[in-house]
């Protein structure tokens, strides 16, 4: 095997580190079934996003009910899927009592289902697999809600307050969570290496996550099969499916059990 194999690079890098940051995106999630609906001719793709803005859900029946339209389209999609390799290596990290915290950008539940833990994991743009109430703040389980909606209930209300349900995911406009987005930073400030899987590196804040740990001095990795524009300042470039990637990084580190 080649000296400058990246994922036997990378694996060198885990073998040795100690508090390990790893931000996930979409890409990871891919391998299990799970389109990218934002990407072009995905579900997104046939909708405005202005029109969709959380103000504008706050405030329309109109616009919740397209909203739900939307989520009741994606859930099945999410719900159904299982983790990958990619998920599961995740795991092995946070067993190897390496992983210091994993921000995700996906809202497929994916990781938790796979065995990462809720203590360790950030859901940094929320969760499909969960409602929530916008006026009093109440969690509902997803499926129920996802029952009352195919049973007509197109805007579902609280059960609590009879108030404007959502998906507990970010919606285009609204406000990032502040504690989660200051816990990510936090320990990308600290970490002694930064691992991306799967993620374009094109949304904020998230994408400044692995910037942050850069300028904190830790490696950066990317897992990604496209170019990125953290390109330059990662340590390790690894161009291929998230899957195989990190279970031979994984592997190859020493760490897996």
């Amino acid at each position: 095997m080649s000296a400058d194999d990246p994922c036997q690079l990378a694996a060198g890098l885990l073998a040795s580190a100690e508090r390990v940051v790893i931000l996930t995106g979409a890409g990871i999630s891919t391998e299990s079934g799970i389109p990218d609906f934002r990407s072009p001719g995905g579900l997104w793709d046939r909708y405005d996003p202005s029109q969709l803005t959380y103000d504008r859900f706050c405030a329309s029946a109109d616009t919740r009910k397209t909203y739900w339209d939307i989520a009741t389209q994606s859930y099945p999609v999410m719900r159904d899927a299982e983790p990958n390799a990619a998920h599961q290596a995740v795991v092995e990290i946070e067993r190897a009592a390496k992983l210091l915290c994993l921000v995700t950008q996906n809202v497929d539940g994916l990781h938790q289902r796979a065995g990462s833990s809720d203590e360790r994991t950030i859901e940094i743009h929320g969760s499909a697999m969960r409602a929530k109430c916008i006026d009093c703040g109440m969690e509902h389980d997803r499926a129920t809600i996802h029952d009352r909606i195919l049973g007509g209930d197109a805007t579902p209300a609280c059960d609590g307050c009879a108030g404007r349900l959502k998906p507990a995911t970010i919606s285009f406009g609204q406000a990032m969570p502040e504690k989660e987005t200051a816990a990510a930073f936090s320990a990308a400030a600290q970490c002694d290496l930064m691992i991306v899987i799967g993620s374009s590196l094109v949304v904020y804040p998230a994408a400044g996550v692995p910037e942050m740990a850069v300028r904190s001095g830790a490696p950066l990795v990317i897992v990604n099969r496209e170019p990125t524009q953290l390109d330059p300042q990662a340590t390790v470039l690894v161009h291929g499916a998230a899957g195989e990637s990190m279970s031979r990084i994984v592997t190859e580190s020493g760490i897996h059990r």
